[in-house]
């Protein structure tokens, strides 16, 4: 199938771009890397009247880190996340995260930003913004506004946004000192969505002891989510083996998962266990580098 017919704008600035988006209302969209979208146009599951295209806009490519925060633009691509020498030295999630999305072509295409507007509950990015408490910066025809990552998703495929603004930067707090983490997923092959993600990021004090950890599952439910029970069986714990089958066992607990063409319900809910298990020993082995 072919998309409907559409009125095609490529502005040069973020104002030019929201103003288009301000007059069309409704029936327009934004086209970041444009790896979901077109996709859904093609099925005509989409059917925008007006294409606002941001690849001219500058500035809204950067990976930039500062003392106190990691500043990624929103029209990064996922492939320059992956080689970054910032992200693989102090933020690990994120390479894990960029590396298991899609193939070669996609992660050279698909943007940070358009996948998180985009919001699906089996896309990769999501999980690993909630366990870094990163905050969105947003743009509209009324300003700019920061939104952290747990308030912006309130459903599946559907976010804070109105159809006037966009989103311009993501920013994720630098990691303190005995900070460690990891994201994996299950999918059906190389590439797929995820059947069930987890992403977990751990601080430890000098006592070895787990001061603060945060975990989030996708794929599992509506949207992806942090599970307090399996945050509950790692804080304030020595983290043993012990520990981690309770941890894999309290996000067992929490998931309410939907079969689907990829996985039944039970699957996904025995996979989640499995893991959550796995992710936090992948963060466990990266703390004894």
């Amino acid at each position: 199938m072919t998309p409907k017919d559409f009125e095609y704008f490529v502005p040069s600035s973020v104002n030019e771009a929201i103003s288009l988006l301000s007059k069309y209302g409704d029936e327009a969209k934004a086209l970041a890397g444009g790896q979901s979208l077109l996709l859904l146009m093609k099925l005509r599951l989409a059917e925008p009247k007006y294409l606002v295209d941001l690849k001219k806009i500058q500035g809204l490519s950067y990976i930039k880190e500062d003392s106190e925060v990691l500043s990624i633009g929103a029209m990064t691509r996922h492939a320059d996340i992956e080689s970054s020498d910032i992200i693989a030295r102090k933020w690990p999630i994120l390479f894990d995260t960029a590396k298991a999305i899609g193939h070669t072509q996609i992660r050279n295409r698909g943007t940070i930003g358009g996948s998180l507007c985009h919001a699906d509950p089996s896309a990769d990015w999501l999980p690993a913004m909630l366990v870094q408490d990163a905050e969105f910066i947003v743009s509209g025809k009324d300003g700019t506004r920061s939104v952290n990552a747990r308030e912006f998703f309130i459903g599946a495929f559907s976010t804070v946004l109105n159809s006037q603004e966009l989103m311009t930067e993501i920013r994720i707090p630098s990691p303190k000192n005995g900070t460690v983490g990891s994201y994996l997923k299950l999918s059906m092959g190389p590439g797929d969505f995820a059947i069930v993600s987890v992403a977990i990021q751990m601080t430890f004090g000098d006592d070895d002891i787990c001061q603060d950890v945060a975990l989030a599952l996708g794929g599992v439910n509506e949207m992806p989510f942090r599970s307090a029970e399996a945050e509950d069986a790692l804080r304030g714990k020595h983290i043993d083996g012990n520990a981690v089958l309770a941890a894999a066992e309290g996000a067992f607990k929490s998931v309410s998962p939907i079969s689907d063409l990829r996985a039944s319900a039970d699957y996904r809910k025995r996979m989640t266990r499995v893991f959550t298990k796995r992710a936090i020993e992948q963060a466990l082995k990266r703390k004894k580098q």
